[in-house]
């Protein structure tokens, strides 16, 4: 099935497309990193490529190589639909769905182009042409890697494309720590530092860089806006608008804030909530076997992975929360595993 799925690529890529590379909404390391990754090595091999990404994306992803390339659809959409209507080859990366798209859905629907989907989220849905989907893969950024050996094109990688694959690695893996980190995860690392990459460097530009404002922010959400429902073991965070201006809120500075829940001794689940204009956007993180994407893709309109997913709600804050703390009675057994 692999072979068959790479050489269904290398017949499409014969034909000399104009090639558009794009991500889901509010692209994060992995997401831009592979699609930046993909990017440099198909210019590397003469092809016509574009880059357009739904929206902004976190100001500590911008150092990544090629990043002034990137075509924001927001507030470009002319240029941007130009790009592609007249794109013959879609490369899709890190998301399984066109809705993941959001703004740029309807302008991808009507495009008559080849679809590749490259992506590692459970339940792929059937828009693209060709699918290198691999569930439980601990990256779309791997795959990229794994896409990269398979074309037979390991002599065009460049410590650039190390850096892109990279931030795609340790962002998605939780800096290794999550369960989806596999052997092949630590060798293509090891490969990546072979070339001449400099992870400590990374690590500095992705995750020591804070401002002073994100940092009194992380304190208050932990201080102030932090309950734990043990009877769940559960935890619960948020921020309304006013809250993320009080603290000169930026796209980019809430990144990794449910994590610091799931450090909780006895809590198993997380829900962080973050109020944005006229809805409200939720990071759900568990441990174990708690399938946080099926909770989220019930109720929230969401998804993603098992331990880590995301989800929307159309209203405010406080409906938000209220009513994920009325489902959690339907999840008590899976989460404590008592009636």
């Amino acid at each position: 099935m692999k072979k068959q799925i790479f050489e269904s690529i290398h017949n499409e890529l014969k034909k000399k497309p104009n090639i558009l590379i794009t991500t889901h909404r509010s692209p994060d390391g992995d997401a831009m990193g592979s699609s930046l990754a993909l990017y440099q090595v198909l210019k590397a091999q003469g092809y016509k490529v574009s880059l357009v990404v739904p929206n902004s994306y976190p100001k500590f992803l911008h150092w990544l190589p090629n990043n002034n390339d990137v075509l924001e659809f927001e507030g470009n959409e002319e240029r941007a639909n130009t790009l592609i209507d007249t794109s013959s080859m879609i490369f899709c990366l890190d998301f399984n769905d066109l809705q993941r798209t959001d703004m740029m859905c309807e302008s991808l629907q009507r495009s008559k182009a080849t679809f590749v989907m490259i992506d590692h989220h459970q339940d792929p849905s059937d828009f693209a042409d060709i699918m290198f989907s691999v569930p439980g893969i601990s990256s779309t950024a791997q795959l990229i890697y794994e896409f990269i050996e398979e074309m037979g094109w390991n002599n065009l990688m460049t410590v650039g494309i190390a850096q892109c694959i990279y931030t795609g690695l340790v962002t998605d893996t939780g800096s290794f720590r999550f369960s989806s980190v596999d052997a092949r995860t630590h060798e293509i690392t090891a490969k990546l530092i072979e070339l001449g990459l400099e992870q400590a460097n990374i690590h500095q530009k992705l995750f020591d860089n804070n401002k002073e404002s994100r940092l009194k922010l992380l304190g208050y959400c932990l201080s102030e806006k932090l309950e734990v429902l043990s009877e769940y073991q559960t935890a619960v965070m948020s921020l309304s608008q006013k809250e993320l201006d009080q603290f000169n809120f930026i796209k980019g500075d809430t990144e990794g804030f449910v994590n610091y829940a799931l450090s909780i001794d006895g809590v198993i689940f997380t829900a962080f909530f973050v109020q944005n204009e006229n809805k409200v956007k939720i990071s759900f993180r568990s441990v174990n076997n708690f399938r946080a994407n099926l909770l989220s893709k019930k109720h929230f309109n969401g998804g993603g992975h098992i331990n880590a997913a995301g989800g929307v709600h159309m209203g405010t804050l406080d409906e938000a929360i209220d009513k994920f703390k009325a489902i959690l009675p339907d999840y008590k057994v899976e989460l404590t595993g008592n009636k």
